[in-house]
């Protein structure tokens, strides 16, 4: 399962208590010895297979502070657990439908105006956003369309303070045609709204296969980031040593630019025991 799969599919979360067998092995070998410079979440969707509750209470005994992308039928059981979503779904469009669509505008604009509030009044800060595919368009056309349909929805962001969130994804292997595919256009978009309440969210695999120079570019860019996302390079998998990117020295990185934001999982493990992988992810990150 990908993630445009998994948005089809958010709302049926899994209802069942029952804890898997690799999931009790690894409930039972939780740290919670964290450094505390890190403040780590994972991604629902990665784990679809495995109930919410079950995932919130291995994620709290890991020490694991938020549950990633949930839509507001998920927040209250993160809350549950003593967990947040740090960054929240706010429209159900998806990711090749955005705001670079002025016929979606009305839609997206609804949708924001709708679920900004309820993420404020749930405690939560951040709320993702997408450019969606160029379908032909520009780069400039899609910044200004982007532009005219984000302006309406960073005023109400502002009244409840939310920062709405645009996720840089690869265009090259997973996301065919997502016109938000390098930083630097996401910086543009950035500085043309002018907003704090408008950033990126980095996804270190997406812009390791676009553009590389992960650690250069987060150093030079932090201040228009607000969330990271991890992923082992190639394959999303495992960001151990079967893949390309050295986690620790990136984590060590953002540590040092003074970022206090969240960096969540958000590989696909490939291994039987999902929640060991999580561990080890969360454990390399922990710098």
């Amino acid at each position: 399962m990908n993630r445009k799969q998994a948005l089809k599919t958010i709302a049926a979360t899994a209802a069942g208590s029952l804890v898997l067998p690799q999931v009790a092995k690894s409930m039972n070998t939780l740290p919670n010895d964290l450094k505390g410079k890190i403040n780590h979440s994972a991604c629902q969707w990665c784990y679809s297979d495995i109930p919410l509750e079950t995932l919130c209470e291995a994620a709290k005994e890991m020490g694991v502070k938020s549950i990633d992308l949930l839509n507001s039928t998920q927040w209250a059981t993160a809350t549950k657990y003593g967990l947040t979503c740090a960054m929240a779904y706010a429209s159900d469009l998806g990711l090749q439908k955005g705001f670079n669509d002025l016929s979606l505008h009305e839609k997206l604009i609804g949708d924001y105006t709708t679920y900004i509030p309820k993420a404020a009044d749930a405690g939560l800060k951040n709320v993702i956003c997408f450019s969606g595919n160029a379908k032909g368009l520009t780069s400039e056309k899609g910044l200004e369309n982007c532009a005219r349909g984000l302006e309406p929805v960073l005023k109400i962001a502002a009244k409840y303070n939310i920062t709405v969130s645009m996720e840089l994804l690869n265009s090259k292997v997973d996301h065919k045609d997502y016109q938000c595919d390098h930083t630097e256009w996401g910086v543009r978009l950035c500085e043309k709204l002018g907003s704090e309440n408008f950033k990126l969210l980095y996804d270190i695999y997406h812009m390791q296969i676009m553009e590389g120079d992960v650690i250069a570019t987060i150093t030079k860019h932090i201040k228009y980031i607000s969330h990271f996302h991890t992923g082992g390079v190639p394959g999303r998998h495992e960001i151990d040593n079967t893949q390309e990117l050295y986690y620790p020295a990136i984590m060590e990185a953002i540590v040092k630019t003074g970022f206090k934001g969240f960096v969540a999982q958000e590989f696909i493990p490939s291994r039987p025991d999902k929640l060991a992988s999580l561990k080890q992810g969360v454990g390399i990150c922990d710098v």
